[in-house]
């Protein structure tokens, strides 16, 4: 157990020393993007619509804006760190010591939580110069953003397994990541579309994530709000176990 434990701090050091020593890379674009956002959707755009449950427009695409960030940085640097050593051949190092499963999985992931959650902590301290979000459940907050980046982690790591070449990485990512964050309930409530768009959008994971982490800051929500934490502690084991059995197996890491 000593020596998985030393494994997995190695792993875990290469990880965030990876993404730290280029955070300009990293920290810097998903900021400035997300402040793109703010300025487009909530001044621009939201100055002229109405309030949601009594929470202005800028305030109420917070959540969601901070949710996206987090999403996209914990997913992409994942995936991107696990090819990216199935490319240079460092994974078959590991394949032939003995390092568990488990340490694999988490030494991996452990860059994509912290940059997840490093990112939606700067894009949450860049709302303050556009609105005052209240925090409602802290408990709940918490809880969703470190699943969030978890399942995220977990989910770019699947897709590192199985991508072959380069333009793989992206493939995920462009169409299918990004149209269920855009869909998934950032920019408006559900209860705003029409009958049939409101059941489309409840097969969409992604929308229980950002409507649980708004209840957080604001006490309101569009879907029961236990119902949320279900299916992101759900789908959080079903990516886990997933992932196990893929590196159990060695199915994609074995040329």
């Amino acid at each position: 157990m000593y020596l998985q434990l030393i494994a997995l701090q190695s792993i875990v050091r290469r990880e965030i020393v990876r993404f730290l020593r280029i955070w300009v890379q990293t920290l810097l674009p998903p900021v400035i993007t997300q402040t793109l956002y703010f300025v487009i959707f909530g001044t621009f755009i939201g100055s002229q619509l109405r309030e949601i449950n009594g929470v202005s427009y800028m305030a109420f695409i917070v959540p969601g804006l901070v949710m996206m960030a987090v999403i996209n940085s914990s997913f992409s640097n994942v995936v991107s760190s696990f090819f990216g050593s199935k490319f240079q051949r460092n994974l078959e190092e590991m394949l032939v010591a003995p390092v568990k499963p488990w340490v694999m999985i988490w030494g991996f992931i452990s860059g994509g939580i912290l940059r997840g959650l490093l990112v939606g902590l700067l894009v949450f301290f860049i709302s303050f110069f556009f609105t005052w979000p209240s925090i409602h459940n802290f408990g709940i907050i918490l809880l969703f953003i470190v699943l969030t980046a978890v399942l995220f982690s977990m989910g770019g790591m699947v897709n590192g397994i199985f991508a072959k070449k380069f333009d793989d990485v992206q493939i995920f990512p462009t169409f299918v990541l990004i149209p269920l964050t855009y869909f998934g309930g950032v920019f408006y409530s559900i209860k705003d579309l029409p009958e049939f768009w409101q059941t489309v959008s409840q097969f969409n994971p992604v929308l229980y994530m950002v409507d649980g982490f708004r209840y957080g800051f604001y006490g309101f929500s569009d879907v029961n709000i236990w119902f949320s934490i279900f299916i992101l502690i759900a789908f959080t084991l079903i990516v886990g176990i997933i992932n196990a059995y893929l590196i159990r197996k060695g199915i994609g890491l074995k040329s």
